[in-house]
């Protein structure tokens, strides 16, 4: 785009909303004159931001359609709409633009399960390197059931809900270095392969899936989640694509925030599910029921919902107001 004669063709049109919005008594035409030069200026701001980031431009035509806005609203937007558009649009937006880094997150994390699980399975002497055979026997026996039943629900709760936070923190505040997701994956596969072979063993390996599915695969998708979202700002740095790198960085930091903000109630749901129906009296099929129940709503929300606002060109950025603009500046 020549952004000169982009300038040339729309500058009569953002001069007259500047106009309109310094003054101080408007018509019924005059409003609706204001109302659309708002959305034709928005259509501008966003067509430059795509095509053509020439920070200048962005910073004027963001200050312009910011004050067009406050002059449209005259008050501020409601907490509960701030929390709607958050919870409903961004963080679905910022979610699915992670969907291609939390699939490889996933992919690294099953196979250094499955790997792990099969080859402690099925050979005795690489398990007893590690565990000795009492220690196994007592963890297919007793431990990994026994684990889900102490001390109170509640209680339980919240320590597992603080613990996967902050595993989940973890992949997120390091994960532009590219390498501790990749590592906490497959630390975090391999405890659970390990398991699983022991488990397998002694023959318990339907106990492990029962203990193990109805909170796990909301709260391993959720840690995978975090360690994709973190992966994907660790590519923002390294292929920034045609914008600076220092700004698709922060871009997808801000995204990345997002994403760590709304797995928290995520994490929380998970937390609840292994301290109340993981280890309740309920029928094994009806547990991990609940739990594919509660993990299928969040890849609904997840890829359903984040595609559909995706395409409404919902991003899961902050606003430009909230975000800011970079200005050029001689250096």
């Amino acid at each position: 785009m020549d952004t000169d004669a982009f300038i040339a063709v729309h500058r009569p049109q953002w001069d007259r909303l500047q106009e309109l919005t310094r003054s101080r008594d408007l018509d019924a035409a005059g409003i609706d004159e204001l109302l659309s030069l708002y959305q034709e200026t928005s259509t501008h701001l966003s067509t430059v931001r795509s095509t053509n980031p020439d920070p200048v431009l962005i910073s004027r035509l963001s200050l312009l359609v910011h004050r067009a806005r406050l002059r449209i609203t005259g008050a501020r937007t409601p907490l509960w709409k701030h929390a709607r558009t958050f919870f409903w649009e961004d963080l679905p937006a910022a979610l699915y633009d992670s969907r291609w880094t939390v699939a490889l997150a996933a992919g690294i994390f099953l196979l250094s399960a499955v790997v792990t699980g099969v080859y402690f399975g099925l050979d005795p002497t690489a398990r007893e390197l590690l565990l000795p055979e009492a220690q196994q026997r007592s963890l297919a026996q007793r431990d990994f059931v026994s684990y889900y039943f102490q001390g109170e629900a509640s209680g339980f709760a919240a320590q597992v809900w603080t613990n996967n936070a902050w595993i989940t923190v973890q992949a997120v505040v390091f994960g532009v270095t590219g390498f501790w997701p990749v590592v906490m994956l497959v630390q975090n596969g391999l405890n659970i392969g390990l398991s699983a072979g022991v488990m397998a063993a002694y023959d318990g390996l339907d106990t492990f899936f029962v203990f193990i599915l109805p909170h796990g695969l909301l709260e391993i998708t959720a840690v995978l989640v975090g360690a994709g979202a973190g992966l994907r700002t660790f590519w923002a740095w390294v292929r920034p694509g045609p914008v600076p790198r220092l700004w698709a960085l922060s871009r997808a930091a801000r995204a990345l925030v997002t994403v760590a903000i709304g797995l928290v109630p995520v994490l929380l749901v998970s937390g609840f599910i292994e301290a109340f129906v993981t280890p309740s009296s309920l029928p094994p099929a009806v547990r991990i029921a609940i739990g594919a129940v509660a993990w299928l709503a969040f890849m609904v929300f997840m890829l359903g919902r984040g595609r559909q606002v995706r395409r409404a060109g919902i991003t899961g950025d902050l606003s430009e107001e909230l975000a800011g603009d970079h200005v050029a500046t001689a250096g």
